[in-house]
């Protein structure tokens, strides 16, 4: 009989290439989805199953897990964007926090009534903030600098807490930046390669960056799916960091963007002040030796592959017609 996963955010980056690469590996793939329109639906495989719940109501997701009988619970439901959790503090706190602790509960009443519910947190590389030392470890203290930062750490922490006191197989995946074609608009990433695109088709004349210098470890969003699976079949469940292990500033991301179109970026790139985060996050760079070791994982796509991917991506869905605040799903 196939396994059955539990993908909450499964309309987002990660979700579509999880719900994907669970499927190629033989699983039954369901998605939670609040009920509201959501054009991404759509462009999720035929075979995922969707089941209705908000990580806002306990007994939405607790009717959930019932009704899907789920072997793994995938939560990679969230307020996801930085800059917002800012503006948005109360309801971060509420879905990116306290939803780690609903679903949590959800697992445990349900697993109570029969059968163990293997749980992946998307914790995240924000949680380390102000960094205590480079590279981070699983071990490495945490200091988050966002509202997002402090509601993934609390998310974090209460995972950890569930598997120590309830002997639940409850897993964290500390990633670091991920990007695809997929990524949504606001996040720089895309921001950069959709500001190319508009360049270079004679869209735009100008592109408006924060922090040139801030230092991220960027990888393939394709890669670290692979890695939140294997979590969830470790004989013990333990927590992981992923990322590539190599850091890149903005200013090389937009470099390596404008490059893969045959731009000079510095014709086009103005730095504004206005854009900078109100605490920064200056060096984000994970050490994955315990991913590879264990878990035999490994990124494969360099980071200039992935920003040529993503600038031909959006210079095609601009080409094209397509809506600029839409994900490029090829």
């Amino acid at each position: 009989m196939a396994r059955r996963a539990l993908i909450t955010g499964i309309t987002g980056q990660d979700g579509s290439y999880l719900a994907e690469h669970l499927i190629s590996e033989g699983y039954e793939v369901w998605g939670l989805i609040r009920g509201q329109a959501n054009p991404r639906v759509s462009k999720l495989p035929k075979d995922v199953h969707l089941v209705r719940g908000d990580l806002l109501d306990q007994g939405s997701l607790i009717s959930a897990v019932e009704k899907v009988r789920p072997d793994e619970v995938y939560n990679l439901g969230a307020i996801s964007f930085v800059p917002m959790s800012w503006e948005q503090a109360e309801l971060t706190a509420e879905v990116t926090g306290m939803g780690v602790l609903r679903m949590l509960e959800a697992i445990r009443v349900c697993s109570s009534r029969g059968g163990e519910i293997r749980f992946y947190q998307a914790s995240s590389s924000e949680m380390f903030g102000q960094v205590r030392e480079t590279p981070q470890t699983e071990v490495t203290p945490f200091h988050p600098r966002s509202p997002y930062g402090v509601a993934k750490t609390y998310g974090h922490f209460l995972t950890q807490n569930y598997r120590e006191s309830y002997g639940m197989y409850a897993v964290s995946g500390i990633l670091f930046n991920h990007e695809s074609p997929r990524r949504g608009a606001e996040f720089v990433t895309r921001k950069v390669s959709l500001g190319v695109a508009r360049i270079k088709l004679g869209m735009a004349s100008e592109l408006r960056l924060g922090n040139l210098e801030a230092r991220r470890d960027w990888g393939y969003a394709g890669d670290y799916v692979r890695a939140m699976h294997l979590m969830l079949q470790a004989p013990n469940p333990e927590d992981f960091v992923i990322g590539t292990g190599r850091t890149q500033s903005v200013r090389e991301l937009v470099e390596a963007a404008f490059t893969a179109a045959g731009l000079d970026w510095e014709r086009y790139v103005i730095a504004d002040q206005a854009l900078h985060r109100p605490a920064e996050v200056d060096l984000l760079c994970a050490d994955p030796k315990k991913a590879r070791m264990q878990l035999g994982w490994e990124p494969t796509v360099p980071f200039e592959e992935l920003i040529a991917m993503m600038v031909e991506s959006d210079l095609r869905l601009l080409s094209e017609g397509g809506d600029p605040q839409d994900s490029s799903w090829p």
